[in-house]
């Protein structure tokens, strides 16, 4: 047997998984271009938040303000916000804001609300001990700022809105209904109330992998952006440890752009076509694990198998207050789809999870199989090929894309 480790249980100890194979069997690590890319420095992200794109420096911005607020982005997403927080509260500080005019804003946009241990982790411990830390609320607490040309109301988060310098600080990755993340993303709908989260959603017009410029959802989220006011956007851009490996700074549109083109590049990965088994590894986001269907989708063959890593004790899919609260009902904007549609082209859909909830099933296909082990998926993966068998191996799947998706702008 050959064995190959994936990176997982990201904010849950951050170990490794080890994956055996037959000797038999030829398998394809599929990493992108930014797999094993350096950290960056203390210095490195203070040199990048001292050049933004497109507007003044924080520091600049800051003189005169009264009160900041910093949304960051909640558990779906890896990043690692302690390892750029020194830099930018540096900046902050040099601007003449003290801790007590400092405010931080998880953006849930419909996800559940998170406590004092996911601050932590994502934050870092002495930050819920310096700073007001809160939550967002998509059904309360929101000011009403009109409604975009495509109709979305804009409600946005009343504490935010009480800011006269709004900063977001998150991480920009492949997204199907963004094209990428970070930017405006972190407003609407991360801040923003349910009415506008469901109408934005419902924007399907130019959205996929990669998709930006004509991605009217994207567009419709930068306009509410530009009447919330937001200031100053942090995007970081992460490798297969989930650390800050590349950062773009600035005007929430220029910067979001200049992020594209590092992030086409950054993220793209070789796809390998007609794989008898297409292994994706829903780190680092395996609470919401089906962002890796995309490319497996395009690497798997007819009739061949698709196989789900999900190692996370949170659940495979994470509560979404416009999500399923029934048998066949859920809540605002919800719809009753799953993100591995039949007709599919594979004959299997094989789930790798330690811990099961039925419950997550239904997102991952009709007939999607779970199991807790690889151990018991080898197995059943074994009986149907044998001892020949071609696999493409993609160690980050929810964060990777294809070449050819990634030059889709």
């Amino acid at each position: 047997m050959k064995s190959f480790n994936v990176p997982a249980w990201e904010f849950y100890g951050w170990s490794p998984e080890s994956l055996s194979f037959p000797d038999g069997w030829v398998v394809h690590e599929q990493r992108m271009n930014g797999h094993s890319a350096p950290r960056l420095s203390e210095s490195e992200i203070t040199e990048i938040l001292m050049n933004p794109v497109g507007t003044d420096p924080l520091e600049e911005l800051a003189r005169g303000k009264e009160k900041c607020c910093i949304i960051f982005d909640d558990m779906t997403r890896p990043t690692r916000q302690s390892q750029m927080l020194p830099s930018v509260l540096e900046q902050l500080h040099r601007g003449g804001l003290s801790d007590d005019q400092i405010v931080f804003m998880m953006a849930t946009g419909a996800h559940h609300g998170r406590l004092l241990f996911d601050f932590q982790k994502k934050l870092g411990k002495d930050i819920p001990e310096r700073f007001n830390v809160f939550n967002h609320n998509c059904y309360e607490n929101l000011v009403d700022l009109g409604k975009t040309c495509n109709g979305t109301p804009v409600h946005i988060n009343q504490e935010i809105m009480s800011c006269d310098l709004k900063i977001t600080l998150g991480a920009m990755m492949p997204h199907f209904g963004y094209g990428f993340g970070g930017g405006s993303k972190m407003l609407l709908p991360g801040v923003a109330g349910i009415d506008s989260i469901t109408h934005n959603h419902r924007i399907m017009e130019g959205t996929g992998p990669g998709k930006v410029m004509e991605n009217i959802r994207r567009l419709d989220s930068e306009e509410a952006t530009r009447m919330a006011g937001l200031d100053f956007v942090i995007n970081a851009f992460l490798n297969h440890e989930s650390d800050v490996a590349g950062l773009v700074c600035g005007d929430v549109v220029d910067a979001h752009r200049e992020g594209v083109k590092f992030a086409r590049k950054h993220y793209a990965t070789e796809l390998y076509r007609e794989a008898d088994i297409v292994i994706g590894n829903g780190y680092p986001m395996a609470n919401e694990g089906y962002k890796a269907y995309h490319i497996l989708r395009d690497s798997v063959r007819e009739g061949g198998d698709m196989v789900f890593l999900l190692y996370t004790p949170e659940g495979c899919r994470v509560h979404h207050y416009n999500g399923r609260f029934g048998t066949d009902f859920g809540g605002r904007g919800w719809t009753k789809t799953t993100y591995v549609k039949k007709p599919w082209k594979m004959d299997r859909v094989i789930c790798v999870t330690p811990q099961l909830a039925k419950m997550d099933e239904y997102y991952y296909g009709e007939g999607s199989h779970w199991v807790k082990s690889w151990e018991k998926a080898l197995e059943m993966l074994v009986a149907t090929h044998g001892e020949d068998a071609t696999v493409a191996l993609y160690p980050t799947a929810a964060m990777q894309i294809s070449r050819e998706n990634s030059a889709n702008l």
